[in-house]
């Protein structure tokens, strides 16, 4: 179906609404955005980090806002996220060496989706502790309760990015993980801890 292709919707004051799927974009009105659309739309989901990015409660999809220069925002990215499962057959052998796994690519190819897909079989599968430190709410969504395509994965939000290495630390000194899940690693001191 075309949904399973839908990759983000674009929402930019004064142009049409625009869906962008894996095989091309599509626009879904006529009608132009206006300041009243983006406001009914920020008003029903999570406030914005200091990332520019939101999400819907209970979902994995992630809202990411474009401001002017007055600081209002003026267009939204309404990302799909998906829990895709058996995503990581082909490297399940890694996972049980108990190395570390490093999983690079450009943005939006899947790494978020296969380290979800990671955690939940560590978790699940090899009964191991994993702790998820999730900075933007990705890994495990944007509530309080995290996404069931962790599995029994537990997950630590960051309040702020700058804060990532010292949840790090934290995680493995107060909650003992076997193993340690992390969407993005961005300065020094995150690599250090």
């Amino acid at each position: 179906s075309n949904k399973e292709k839908l990759v983000e919707i674009v929402l930019d004051l004064g142009r049409r609404p625009e869906a962008r799927f894996t095989t091309g974009p599509e626009y879904l009105s006529q009608k132009v955005i206006s300041w009243q659309d983006i406001d009914y739309i920020t008003k029903r989901i999570s406030k914005f980090s200091g990332e520019n990015r939101a999400g819907i409660e209970r979902t994995l999809h992630r809202i990411s806002c474009i401001r002017n220069r007055q600081f209002l925002i003026n267009g939204l990215t309404c990302r799909v996220g998906r829990a895709v499962f058996g995503t990581i057959s082909i490297i399940r052998d890694l996972l049980e060496s108990g190395k570390s796994i490093l999983i690079l690519g450009k943005p939006g190819v899947g790494k978020t989706t296969i380290i979800r897909e990671i955690a939940r079989v560590f978790s699940d599968e090899l009964e191991k502790r994993v702790i998820i430190i999730d900075t933007s709410n990705e890994i495990a969504g944007d509530s309080d309760v995290p996404h069931t395509g962790i599995g029994r994965a537990r997950r630590m939000q960051v309040p702020k990015t700058e804060l990532q290495h010292k949840i790090m630390l934290e995680a493995v000194e107060n909650h003992m993980p076997q193993v340690i899940v992390i969407d993005e690693i961005s300065t020094e001191l995150e690599a250090l801890a």
